[in-house]
């Protein structure tokens, strides 16, 4: 093949005009000139833009592909027969070696920042167990899947509560049925992460599995407008005991205290929807507006959970006490 113009070497080669002009730049590829001062290309100079373009995909920078091209020019049916070639290949490992162990350091040192800031207001211990993976817990991702309405939650308002006792983070315990007259506010969760551990595999699959994080921190943001709107408490629920519970309380610099029921006993008293997940079977997420032992309303399906506590508020608001 002989007699190319320069689009069509770049065709032929799979890159673009202007990478064959760097590479003439460089001195790589040096087609002769017709005497009207059009290049002119030859299948050599395919092959040649060709090998750099694969060294080029290997991470080996143009420049260095300078000893492959010049081990065809020998003569060699492939760029690295020649020891050239070879201390090429080495020298592109070295370097990125050397990339990859300061690359290393740098994400050790964020990793160490991240545990530090997340269990900065945190009297849990600080863990030592090695480097995690981090889930972004505060930030909703987009496209989760919604929560459609399976009417699991219809029977509820209207139900008086049962007689059960759960572990509180505060050290104290709670008599679901005793939590006095006026309103209290519980919003039942699946279960919260920590930022220096990954949430589990495929959880945000899960219809309305993920945002227990940015669920509380909206509780939090807003708890003071929840009592100023009629609400004598707010409780936050899950099957976690008190002590991961207490973490994230502390963590998040919760207002209000988180309720443990790990046995699950309030779903089985009032038939609340659940779902099993990697062997475990966890409360559906799903906020009760009590008044005076009473299941005045419930919210359920609950989304986006990082809004949600304004959505109660904004019941509270509209549904005032008479």
């Amino acid at each position: 093949m002989s007699g190319m113009k320069i689009g069509e070497l770049a065709r032929c080669a799979g890159v673009t005009i202007k990478a064959v002009r760097y590479y003439e730049s460089l001195g790589l590829v040096t087609p002769r000139r017709l005497a009207n001062g059009y290049r002119d290309y030859t299948e050599e100079d395919v092959r040649l833009v060709r090998e750099i373009r694969t060294l080029s995909n290997l991470g080996i920078p143009v420049e260095s592909t300078r000893p492959f091209l010049a081990c065809l020019a020998t003569g060699r049916q492939h760029a690295d027969d020649c020891p050239e070639s070879l201390a090429g290949y080495r020298e592109a490992i070295d370097e990125l070696t050397e990339r990859i162990e300061a690359l290393t350091t740098r994400r050790a040192a964020l990793v160490r920042h991240l545990k530090q800031a997340a269990h900065r207001h945190s009297s849990i211990p600080l863990p030592d167990d090695g480097e995690h993976s981090m889930s972004d817990l505060y930030r909703l991702p987009e496209n989760l899947p919604v929560p459609e309405d399976d009417g699991a939650a219809r029977h509820l308002p209207g139900l008086k509560l049962p007689r059960i006792t759960l572990s509180s983070t505060s050290g104290e315990t709670v008599g679901i049925d005793t939590l006095g007259t006026g309103r209290t506010v519980i919003y039942l969760y699946p279960l919260t992460g920590r930022p220096d551990t990954d949430l589990p595999h495929h959880w945000d699959s899960i219809p309305g599995a993920r945002g227990c994080t940015a669920e509380s921190c909206d509780f939090r943001d807003h708890h003071q407008e929840l009592l100023a709107a009629g609400a004598q408490g707010v409780f936050g629920l899950s099957s976690q005991d008190s002590g991961y519970q207490r973490e994230v309380v502390e963590r998040l610099r919760l207002p209000f205290a988180m309720l443990s029921d790990p046995r699950l006993s309030l779903a089985a008293a009032l038939d609340l929807p659940t779902f099993a997940f990697a062997g475990l079977t966890l409360f559906k997420r799903l906020t009760l507006v009590i008044r005076d032992q009473v299941i005045e309303h419930a919210f359920y399906p609950v989304f986006p959970p990082d809004a949600h506590a304004q959505q109660v508020l904004e019941w509270l608001r509209s549904n005032p006490v008479t």
